[in-house]
This record gives C-alpha cells, structure tokens and sequence, in this order.
C-alpha cells in the first residue's frame, strides 16, 4: 500500500505522492496570488476603525462590513469617479483598437514584403521631422512648420540622401521599432507635452489616444510579426492563384487565422493603457483625466485611506479581469502560437 504512493501507474502519470505534492505547491502558489485580491475586496467593505485597529480577516466574524467607502465614491463623488472611468474606458479601448489595426498591417508588412530604405532618407526623414517640433515650439503655426519640414524633406531627398547607399531590411526596421518602447517615457514626456500645447489638444482625448497609439504601436508590431511569420504562406498563395487580392487575402484569411494573436495582442496593449499614468499626468488637467490619476491622488492628498483606495483599485481592476476570463480561450493560444519552431 505504502509502495503503490510512491510507484508510477504509467511513464506518462506521476506517482500518487508527487501528484500530491505537486497539488499542495499549486494551492499554495494560488493562495499566494488570490489572497491580496481577496484583501483588497474586504478592505473595501471596513470602516476606518476596522482597518486601523486590524488585521480582521473574516466579514461578520473579525468585524461588521460597511458601504461607507462604495457610499462614499460612488456617491459622494460619484460623478468624478464616473468621469475618470468613462475617460479610462474610452480612451484605453480606442487607443488599443487602433494601435491593433495599425500594429496588425505593419506587422503582416514586414513579414510578406521586403523593404530596403536607405539610410540616408531615414535620416532625412528624422531630421526633418525634429525641425518641425522645433520651429512649432519656437512660436511658429504647427502648419507652417509641417509645410517647411515637407519642403526640406522633398529638397533633401533629390540631393543629400542620394549620397547614401546602405539600405536597412526588415529586421532593422523591426528592431527600430521595438527600441523606441525600451526608451523610458519620461525621456520624452516634455517634448510630448509641448506639441500638443502648441496644437491646443491637453487635456483632451485626442492628446491620450496619439500618445499611447505611438507608445504601444512598436508592441503590436513586434509581437503580431512573429505571430504572422507562423500563419502558413501556403495559404496566401492557394488564394492568389484563385484571383484573391491581397487585401482580401488579408481580411479573410490572414486575420481570421490569427484571432488568437489578436486577441492576446490587443489585451495587453489595452492593460498598458489602462494603467498609464505618467503620460496622462501630463498631458491631463480635470476633463479627461484617467483612474490611475485619481488613485493616486486620492493616496497623495488625504494620506493612505485605504478603505477608499481599495474601491477604486477594484472598479479599475474588475472590467480588465473579466475581459481576460472572458478571453481566455484566445490568450492561452495566442501567448503559445510560434513557441516551437522548426
């Protein structure tokens, strides 16, 4: 009996004791993970008292639950809350959206086109393009100044970039890419905020959707090319034998294929829009401020109320949790698709 709990039935099933083991690990490694949600559920439901005199454990056993702190932000300040959420849910799910079609059409680009810019018009292109943000922050129309970097790119083309012959491929170009992602935001952040000074748009929607589309573009990128690269060419060519175009092979074939990558890919771009906070300090006064913000400074101005904080940490959380269960066919497939190569 004491032999069968430690012997293997078949090489593809552990032992009864490893099996075990391997139970007791997990449930100690979900406790571990669950119990801090569970923590911030039942802080939201103590009184001051019962947070400052703790710790209590159980509801109606280590002490009475409350409303007072659900009374308190979804009533008391409820429409503050309301417009911070509403503003977190638009902006992040516009921003993902369209960092996803974007990111999605680069990505297939790169990995069905060869392309072999040269290094001189890049850096044309560069040049010109930090000429327009310096003559719009000078005092300049941001018109006139798009207008004249045109110009200069056009002039600089036909004469200076000519003078370069080395060419970049699609690995440089997606190297790029990922590169400005590893670049800190608050590197760029004062640049950012002058722009859209200059074109009126802080604290606006436009100003956050521009903003975190060109911050998490090189994410969409690099993860949907690598996701393209293992979608079967076979395919495509079979449709361009039949007289499918390539937009159409792209939309009906390409894409549907890789919902799973989508899917994964949009997730995680809408959670690092969801929890910006730098950028939307920034650029955001009162209208289209965000619920980072508000946690933040609800921390920050009234000391750690944490009865309060606890509600707001759990209205930004729920919406994005339930989006994950709710796809998480998709995600698992997604996050393994190209894991095994070769």
């Amino acid at each position: 009996m004491i032999r069968s709990l430690f012997r293997s039935p078949s090489p593809f099933r552990p032992s009864p004791f490893r099996m075990l083991i391997s139970y007791l690990i997990l449930g100690f490694w979900a406790f571990f993970i669950l119990f801090p949600l569970y923590w911030l559920f039942i802080t939201s439901f103590k009184l001051p008292a019962a947070v400052n005199n703790g710790p209590f454990y159980i509801p109606f056993v280590d002490f009475q639950p409350s409303l007072h702190a659900w009374d308190y932000i979804l009533n008391e300040v409820g429409n503050d809350t309301r417009r911070m959420f509403v503003n977190t849910v638009g902006v992040a799910l516009i921003s993902a959206t369209l960092a996803l079609l974007i990111g999605a059409s680069a990505a297939y680009a790169l990995t069905r086109f060869q392309f072999r810019p040269k290094v001189g018009t890049v850096l044309v292109f560069i040049g010109c393009v930090a000429f327009a943000v310096v003559v719009t922050v000078l005092g300049a129309p941001w018109q006139i100044s798009v207008a004249a970097a045109l110009a200069l790119f056009i002039l600089s083309l036909l004469t200076i970039a000519r003078r370069f012959q080395r060419a970049l491929n699609n690995n440089d170009i997606a190297f790029w890419l990922i590169s400005q992602r590893i670049m800190p935001p608050v590197a760029v952040v004062i640049p950012i905020y002058i722009v859209f000074q200059q074109l009126r748009l802080l604290d606006t929607w436009a100003a956050l959707i521009i903003t975190y589309v060109a911050t998490n573009l090189p994410i969409v990128v690099w993860l949907m090319r690598d996701y393209f690269t293992s979608v079967p060419y076979e395919l495509e060519e079979s449709a361009q034998i039949d007289g499918a175009s390539r937009l159409r092979i792209f939309t009906q074939i390409v894409l549907p294929l890789a919902k799973p990558g989508l899917v994964a890919t949009f997730l995680f771009v809408l959670v690092f829009c969801w929890n910006e906070y730098l950028l939307a300090l920034f650029l955001t006064n009162a209208n289209a401020q965000t619920m980072p913000q508000v946690v933040v400074a609800q921390n920050a101005t009234r000391g750690p109320q944490w009865w309060y904080l606890s509600v707001l940490v759990l209205i930004m959380i729920v919406p994005v949790i339930g989006m994950a269960i709710a796809l998480e066919r998709y995600i698992a497939r997604g996050l393994l698709v190209g894991a095994v190569k070769g």
